[in-house]
């Protein structure tokens, strides 16, 4: 097939719609189930390209978690523990490799995850297609699919779940065009190779990596490659723990991400797996209200009486202070930016959230400053010398 006609374009008011290849070469895509748009095809590309390269960097199945061209997780399969089981709601299920690092990916961050796109590095087993039945994703974008994992997956959203096959030899023409307003743009497409090699760089007095955070780090720096600019990326076991796409400003991409990585956390205190949640309720309104509970806003909840909505007893709150006590125990965060941080107040701001670990391009007037506060820290900051802005 050389050309797909979409419903429509980002809007249902901009029509007409397709995808296809400018030399008219064959699409790498065949869709087995479902209409994908123009959105989801947007997510599902960008998804895929993360997905190879994190399966190249690391050789661990990946997966991803895409909502609006940027991902809300991204994960490679390192095994689960008990807790990360239930606050990601798989603690009932068989996980396969790929399953885990969707389940890694999907658990990121549960509120932006709600009905997103999938991507699998690897062929969608019957585990992963278990694990998607059940939750709202819109679709999903794999090298192949298990006659089990398709069946399940056909009957999802009554029969309409969109269903993507690609064609993992396929490589992309070197040279990538885009029109704005008209006027085409044309850049060579960014095939930059990320692996160990960017940490060398090591410009702190600490001077260590440990394993888990070189693998952390290129998973970040992987992510942030196809996040939305400006963005930063937090990371740890195997997993984005938080991710700030989109903002202006350096240091709200590291205040969002941070408040991403920070909710991930508390999601794991011992208060917040003992709530005593009904058993009626869905799986989506235990996270808005996991996120209620976390925030500062609980007590005005309590007030208003709506506890018997959601909780067979009224819990009691968890307070600022322990939520400060239970922050300063999280550790061993690996932290990439997609362009310089032009002042210390970043890595303030990221030692909050458990960071020990960067990596960033470098390159701002005022790196001695960076490097200062990171040295107050015991940080390990390497400069990678490259940017990864995605637009």
């Amino acid at each position: 097939m050389k050309e797909l006609e979409l419903k429509y374009g980002c809007n249902p008011n901009q029509k007409p719609s397709r995808i296809y290849i400018e030399d008219g070469s064959e699409l790498p895509v065949t869709v087995l189930n479902g209409r994908p748009g123009y959105i989801n095809f947007l997510d599902a590309f960008n998804s895929w390209q993360l997905v190879n390269e994190l399966k190249a960097a690391t050789g661990l199945p990946a997966a991803a978690s895409f909502k609006h061209v940027s991902p809300a997780g991204a994960a490679v399969a390192v095994p689960l523990s008990d807790t990360l089981k239930k606050i990601y709601f798989v603690d009932d299920l068989e996980l396969s490799p790929v399953a885990t690092a969707y389940a890694r990916a999907r658990g990121a961050d549960r509120m932006s995850s709600y009905g997103d796109w999938a991507a699998l590095s690897d062929v969608c087993d019957k585990q992963t297609a278990l694990l998607l039945q059940r939750e709202v994703s819109d679709g999903i974008i794999a090298p192949g699919y298990t006659d089990e994992a398709l069946e399940i997956l056909r009957s999802k959203r009554k029969g309409t779940y969109n269903i993507v096959k690609i064609d993992p030899s396929y490589i992309p023409a070197a040279i990538e065009h885009k029109q704005v307003y008209g006027i085409t743009f044309e850049q060579g497409r960014n095939d930059l190779k990320i692996d160990g090699d960017m940490l060398k760089n090591i410009v702190t007095d600490s001077k260590n990596f440990t394993e888990e955070a070189k693998r952390d780090l290129i998973i970040a720096l992987i992510t942030l490659k196809y996040t939305q600019s400006n963005s930063v990326c937090y990371a740890k076991d195997g997993q984005a723990i938080g991710v700030g796409a989109g903002q202006q400003s350096r240091i709200h991409c590291t205040r969002l991400a941070g408040g991403k990585a920070d909710n991930w956390y508390l999601r794991q205190c011992p208060k917040v797996l003992a709530l005593p949640f009904r058993e009626d309720i869905r799986r989506p309104d235990r996270d808005n209200t996991i996120d209620v509970y976390i925030s500062d806003d609980y007590d005005d909840v309590l007030r208003d009486g709506t506890w018997e909505l959601f909780f067979t007893e009224k819990p009691e709150p968890l307070t600022k202070e322990e939520k400060k006590d239970w922050l300063s125990t999280l550790s061993g965060v690996s932290l990439g930016s997609d362009a310089f941080f032009p002042f210390g107040d970043n890595i303030e701001r990221a030692r909050r959230s458990g960071v020990e670990f960067i990596a960033q391009p470098g390159g701002s007037i005022r790196d001695d400053n960076v490097i200062e506060t990171c040295n107050k820290y015991g940080m390990t900051m390497a400069f990678t010398g490259i940017r990864l802005f995605h637009h």
